[in-house]
């Protein structure tokens, strides 16, 4: 380290100081740290620092935790050699990596001559796993630190899932969202202030820990023994994986393939499916977009039996059944990024204009076999608010077997419609965030 400090004239260092613990602080971290004039961090990553005996004699210590108000002291500072301190591992969710991209720009426009070296610390991540004896090489990671998310989606298509907590969304809320989803059996740990002295270390089902509280700095593990896998990583579910009643209609396979396919899902969209009948598309909606909600309308008592049977089959917590008919029952739902319309009992128009007030980036795709539902599709899909405009005709034939013989069969034609808002990037298909 000393001698890039001598070849440059100026040395940023970005350190991550691990848990908190100065124990947990690499060699390196501590040699970048003696070598600078100027030390920059939280007041308690300062502090920690201090404590330990590891703060230089002469360093001026700046308390900073933006990325605009770190840059502009690096600007200001005269001295040779400066540090800024980042809690867990610079490369792990961290503050660090905004810091890095300001300050190649500093260099770029010739702002700032200095080089800058990132030297990694211990994340929560390995820490508590190492505390558990567990492997981490498996773990889904979500950080829901200052932001919301969707825990069970994650936990349910995962077998180890691994959650940053912190600000509105602390551990008791991750625990609480698994038992709102029928999750609460699900094994869980919770380390709060790892490495500190008070290191507090929580383990049991999700419904217990939901029980507890835990402040800021607490991560939280969770086992699911049984995660929510598709039979093949491919799309497209056999028909006879749903469970039928006989009369209630069905999207075939192949249309039902396509059908998701153009709807350009994303893990965590929100998807209305109008008209969900059997629930064969809810299903393969809930299974893609694993991390975000599926609502699946349906009027017909009979089908929304069908629908919760074969939602329960596949233990798709994201998938929720609304008994109603559209467009009446959308009002209250959230807002999607897809709609899947599968059936309209002729309310087409206000089910269109329902996705679009709801939000105007929305991307709607519609099956149609009759030819009075190809009207009514170009002319709803047509409407002010939306463009690119795209209609598919699938002309499906299945084999079947005469004696030695095989025959083509052929399916009824279905047409897919596709649109998305005026606003929309046509190379997502949609984004409402």
């Amino acid at each position: 380290m000393r001698q890039a400090h001598e070849e440059t004239g100026r040395q940023i260092y970005l350190v991550g100081l691990g848990m908190g613990n100065p124990d947990t602080l690499t060699l390196a971290g501590r040699d970048a740290i003696a070598q600078s004039q100027l030390v920059i961090g939280a007041r308690r990553l300062l502090d920690a620092v201090s404590q330990a005996g590891m703060m230089p004699e002469r360093a001026t210590q700046l308390e900073a935790v933006r990325t605009e108000d770190i840059a502009q002291a690096l600007l200001d500072a005269q001295a040779a050699c400066a540090c800024v301190l980042f809690s867990g591992d610079t490369g792990f969710h961290s503050g660090a990596t905004l810091l890095v991209r300001r300050l190649k720009e500093l260099a770029h426009e010739g702002k700032l001559p200095a080089k800058a070296q990132v030297i990694p610390g211990i994340s929560s991540l390995s820490y508590l796993c190492s505390r558990l004896g567990v492997s981490w090489q498996d773990a889904h990671v979500v950080s829901l630190h200052g932001r919301s998310g969707n825990p069970a989606g994650a936990v349910q298509t995962h077998g180890k899932t691994f959650f940053l907590t912190g600000g509105a969304t602390k551990a008791q809320d991750v625990c609480r969202a698994l038992v709102d989803a029928g999750l609460g059996q699900a094994r869980a740990w919770v380390g709060e202030r790892l490495s500190y002295p008070d290191e507090r270390l929580a383990q049991g089902t999700a419904a217990e820990l939901a029980q507890m509280d835990f402040g800021d700095l607490a991560v939280v593990l969770v086992v699911n023994h049984r995660p929510i896998r598709r039979p093949s990583e491919a799309p497209g579910l056999a028909d006879d994986s749903f469970v039928r009643d006989g009369h209630t209609p069905m999207t075939k396979e192949e249309v039902r393939t396509l059908a998701v396919s153009k709807l350009r899902l994303a893990q965590d969209s929100v998807v209305w499916d109008v008209g969900a009948g059997t629930g064969s598309v809810s299903v393969e909606l809930a299974l893609a977009a694993c991390a975000g909600q599926v609502y699946a309308i349906e009027r017909d008592p009979g089908a929304c039996a069908l629908l919760e049977e074969n939602r329960d089959r596949f233990g798709l917590t994201n998938l929720h059944v609304v008994a109603g008919t559209a467009p009446g029952v959308l009002s209250g739902l959230p807002a999607p990024d897809r709609v899947f319309v599968g059936g309209s009992a002729g309310g087409l128009d206000g089910i269109v204009a329902a996705a679009l007030a709801a939000n105007p980036q929305v991307r709607i795709v519609a099956t149609a076999v009759t030819l009075e539902t190809v009207a009514a599709l170009l002319a709803a899909l047509g409407q002010e608010g939306l463009t690119g405009l795209e209609v598919v005709q699938v002309a499906v034939a299945r084999a079947r077997t005469a004696g030695p013989y095989h025959l083509m069969t052929g399916q009824n034609p279905v047409y897919l419609f596709c649109a998305h808002g005026a606003s929309a990037d046509p190379r997502r298909g949609a984004d409402a965030r």
